[in-house]
């Protein structure tokens, strides 16, 4: 041991010297740089060069001081000025710019050590060190900075040759392992540091090799030496990173090994620092400012519950999110609630409002620990007037801020006497605040920030419950009606109630007579709070006149609500009679156009398409007479053309069949469904309802809808509806033995079935009620009801209403889809209120759900076109062509949006029988001619003849 201390001795003097010698030639190239940076020059032409851009960088400089001077709070301008006189060299004056920034703002830690070296650079006398550990001092107070101690605590070392200086060194480390020696990264640098500077104390006090320490110094080396062991001791039971180096290098320092205990403690720590390493390497991986990573860290912290590591946790956050107000709040409650440490209460609540002067929150926070903790008032008070000069954005921040410092103010007074400092300053200032309030924060703004007068009605309860002074209360009320505050009742009937409290009822009833004649919002309550003070309270003659009062009063306003009411309905009258003439040349302009349409492929007609006439003369016979319930019309025609019979052209292999062996298949197939709808006594509508929008495919869909339907009640009969080549055509009818039945299956609308969801709805004969609708949609503001957009289509009913259950009570949810059952990621949210539904527009929309940013608005359905709507009539030309498809037939999108009775009577033909047609106007040779070769069918010599003919 002596021998490898003697050896450890000599290698820290050799080390020691090189670090002297470095030391002088370090301050003499430092002071080259100095005076190079002061601007001397040794030659002539450079002096010249340089001369010109000083006088340019001058006055950069001179304007940037002026801009500060007009708006001291530009940080961008604060930098740039700092570094514009660090080029210059001007350091008398990059001193003053730097302690000027310091006092607005906290300095980020490359400005404080850019700021540091100039100053050790600067320092010869030993006096001068002093300040340096001034500004050390402010340095580590602004962010918690590990690099930042390390460097006071290296400078420290350079004084440890002045009296009591190696004390001093070894309470900066202290305090630096105590700041920054949890930081899971970047502490260890710390602790070795400690440890490097007391092993190089020890190489001091060891005694030369061959000669026998005395007493004295075996002791002074003994405690060296537990110094040391408790260092390691300490580090090793702080989970760090790179923490096994360490316990390496204590068991090959450790002369004796590692103790069970330090063994204990180092696995429990190594058992710590597995649990925060994936937060570690999320904290690596993530792109500044890493707010979500650190946020986890921190709730991670708060459950594990170790008040050390949540304070170096929050203090990390903060270095790098440091202009979040959030992040601030959370960690100054956290320090009031549970640590509650004075000095670390206020100095966090002091850093909070320097980042982030413009929230108000944190300025109330900070007022309430400075009282919490029994500070000064001459120091609560300044640190209010710091606040109304920190530029709050809102009008209402000035009102909050006002009234915290006079809660504070109410609690100083000692209302047992009569007349005190403590109450003389109370009221004055809140004179003052309602001065402050009409002049700074209106002109400011353009609005006072407290409409209802907050503050004059505490000042009014303070006067008349602890001053009794109900004269001033009754004037500053006087003072707040008249700040058009007298037509509401909620506000007289305050004031009513601080009469009735403590004043008397001659008041009372005077006040309740000013609010019946000035009450606007709610008269009729009002009027009832008379009255039932005059039945407990008054005379008969008061009685009389409060009923005299009452009535005239309610029916002035009655006869007021009724001229407003038909001034509105005549507005709506009139808008709606607008709508209408709109609505009216809209659908006009489309039938003419329409109409247009019609005749251009009139002329274009081929004559080869009466071929196909047959055939849908018989598709419209087939189709279905009675549309019930909510089924669609473009539906229905969708579904009877895609399934006719091979849509236009024939599949490989088809021959057709005779005209008259055609129309006999059809009707055989379709022989039984209409024998059963033809039956009045097996349909009864009443209790029926109406299937529609279920997939083509659905294989027995007579089975499968009655196991869906029968435990609504007992079913009677259930009719598919099929196509003429039997495939099922998406609705059918269920028939049941009862009608209570029919609510029960109502409810099952829009049930899923295989992948789409099912439309229920009354069975209701449209040729008999043409305008019937199931669900009809509001044309005009529904209040209580919201319109959401851009939801992602992941979401689930039970999600949105658990988003939205927090601004008030849901009647309904309901999720806009297609036909298909795909989402539109389109909502409507229906309130209780229109109250709750405003609230939730506000907090609302903007939301960010799933990635989405989600729209959210009052709802407010526009008007649908007439023209639009299902059933509705349309203006149409008998003479509506067909057109001519190509090969590859007729496309989904290329559907007629016409009921086929309207195409049917096309051309010169007006009846199909047989497969013949009957004609109305006489034919010429040629035209009968032409019909008779299209009818025939041709072989191959024909086509042979007709090209030899070309």
């Amino acid at each position: 041991m002596a021998a490898s201390s003697n050896a450890e001795q000599t290698q820290l003097q050799d080390m020691e010297e090189e670090d002297a010698g470095m030391e002088e030639r370090e301050m003499e190239s430092d002071e080259e740089e100095a005076e190079e940076g002061m601007g001397v020059e040794n030659s002539d032409d450079d002096e010249d060069d340089s001369s010109e851009d000083e006088k340019e960088n001058e006055a950069e400089i001179q304007r940037l001081e002026e801009q500060l001077s007009i708006n001291a709070f530009d940080y961008n301008c604060h930098v740039d000025l700092i570094k514009l006189l660090k080029q210059e060299g001007e350091l008398f004056r990059l001193r003053k710019a730097r302690q000027k920034m310091s006092e607005l703002f906290p300095l980020t830690e490359e400005i404080w050590l850019d700021w540091l070296k100039d100053e050790i650079r600067l320092t010869e006398e030993e006096p001068n060190r002093e300040k340096v550990y001034e500004l050390f001092e402010r340095a580590v107070k602004d962010y918690i900075c590990p690099d930042m101690w390390l460097e006071y605590a290296q400078y420290s070392i350079g004084g440890m040759g002045s009296p009591g200086g190696i004390d001093k060194v070894r309470s900066i480390f202290e305090r630096g392992v105590t700041a920054v020696g949890l930081h899971m990264t970047k502490g260890q640098t710390v602790w070795e540091a400690y440890r490097e500077f007391e092993n190089a104390i020890l190489s001091t006090v060891q005694p030369p090799p061959g000669r026998i320490p005395s007493s004295e110094e075996q002791e002074l080396l003994n405690t060296q030496l537990e110094r040391i062991h408790t260092l390691f001791r300490r580090q090793l039971a702080v989970p760090l990173m790179d923490m096994e180096t360490t316990y390496a290098e204590y068991e090959e320092w450790s002369e004796h090994g590692v103790p069970e205990t330090v063994i204990h403690q180092y696995k429990k720590a190594l058992q710590q620092m597995e649990k925060c390493k994936s937060f570690e390497e999320s904290l690596l991986v993530a792109e500044p400012p890493k707010l979500a990573e650190y946020q986890a860290y921190i709730d991670f912290e708060l459950k594990e519950g170790d008040p050390a590591r949540i304070q170096i946790t929050y203090e990390r956050a903060l270095a790098e999110n440091c202009l979040v107000p959030d992040m601030w709040a959370k960690y100054t409650t956290y320090l009031d609630r549970q640590l509650k440490i004075k000095d670390l209460v206020l100095s966090s609540h002091e850093r909070a409002v320097r980042n982030c002067p413009w929230t108000m929150g944190l300025w109330k926070s900070y007022l309430l620990a400075l009282e919490r903790h029994g500070a000064d008032h001459l120091i609560v008070s300044d640190v209010f007037e710091k606040a109304l000069n920190a530029g709050f954005i809102q009008a209402t921040d000035y009102v909050e801020i006002w009234q915290a410092y006079l809660d504070y103010l109410r609690r100083r007074v000692d209302f047992s006497k009569d007349s005190s400092k403590e109450l003389e300053e109370l009221r004055g200032t809140f004179s003052r605040s309602l001065d402050y309030m009409k002049q700074d924060v209106e002109e400011r703004f353009g609005e006072s920030g407290d409409p209802s007068c907050v503050i004059m009605q505490i000042w009014a309860r303070i006067e008349a419950l602890h001053c009794k002074n109900m004269q001033k209360a009754r004037e500053l009320w006087d003072s707040i009606m008249t700040k058009g505050n007298a037509k509401y009742a909620n506000m007289w009937l305050e004031y009513y109630n601080l009469e009735r409290s403590y004043g008397d009822a001659v008041h009372c009833r005077k006040a309740l007579h000013r609010a019946v004649q000035c009450t606007s919002d709610y008269p009729e309550h009002v009027c009832e709070v008379l009255l039932t003070f005059e039945r407990v309270e008054g005379s008969l003659e008061d009685w009389d006149v409060a009923v005299q009062k009452t009535e005239t009063r309610l029916n002035r306003i009655n006869e007021q609500r009724a001229k407003v009411a038909e001034k509105e309905a005549n507005l709506a009258r009139q808008e709606e009679e607008r709508a209408e003439q709109r609505r009216k040349a809209k659908s006009d302009k489309k039938a003419q156009k329409k109409v247009q349409k019609g005749a251009r492929f009139g002329e274009k007609r081929k004559a080869e398409q009466d071929d196909y006439q047959d055939e849908w003369n018989e598709d419209s016979e087939q189709a279905p007479k009675r549309h019930r319930g909510n089924a669609d019309q473009n539906t229905e025609e969708y579904m009877e053309t895609e399934t006719g019979l091979f849509g236009r052209n024939a599949p490989p292999g088809y021959k057709p069949a005779p005209p008259g062996a055609k129309k006999a298949q059809q009707g055989a197939a379709t022989a039984a469904q209409r024998q059963n709808d033809d039956k009045p006594e097996l349909r009864n509508d009443n209790s029926s309802v109406f299937i529609s929008n279920l997939a083509y495919t659905l294989e027995e869909p007579e089975a499968k809808l009655r196991t869906l339907f029968e435990t609504c009640g007992p079913i009677k009969q259930i009719r598919p509806v099929f196509s003429n080549r039997g495939s099922f055509k998406g609705y059918c009818y269920v028939q049941f033995e009862s009608l209570v039945s029919v609510p029960e299956a109502l409810k099952l609308d829009r049930r899923e079935v295989e992948g789409r969801p099912m439309f229920v709805s009354p069975c209701v004969d449209k040729n008999k009620n043409p305008d019937f609708k199931v669900f009809k949609y509001n044309t005009s503001m529904e209040k209580h009801k919201i319109f959401i957009s851009g939801l992602p289509f992941s979401c689930t009913k039970e999600q949105l209403e658990e988003i939205c259950k927090g601004h008030g009570t849901i009647k309904d949810v309901r999720l806009v889809t297609y036909r298909s059952g795909k989402p539109k990621g389109l909502a409507y949210v229906e309130f209780a209120d229109e109250t709750q539904a405003s609230q939730a527009v506000l907090k609302m929309d903007g939301m960010d759900v799933e990635g989405n940013q989600i729209c959210v608005a009052i709802s407010n359905p526009p008007r649908r076109n007439m023209m639009d709507k299902p059933g509705s009539s349309r203006p149409t030309s008998d003479m509506m062509p067909r057109q001519v498809y190509g090969s590859r037939g007729r496309g989904r999108t290329q559907l007629s949006l016409l009921p086929r009775s309207l195409h049917r009577q096309s051309g010169p033909v007006s009846k199909v029988e047989n497969g013949t047609a009957a004609e109305q106007v006489p034919a010429t040779a040629s035209e009968s001619a032409s019909a008779t070769a299209e009818t025939k069918p041709m072989s191959n010599s024909d086509f042979a003849r007709m090209l030899l003919n070309k």
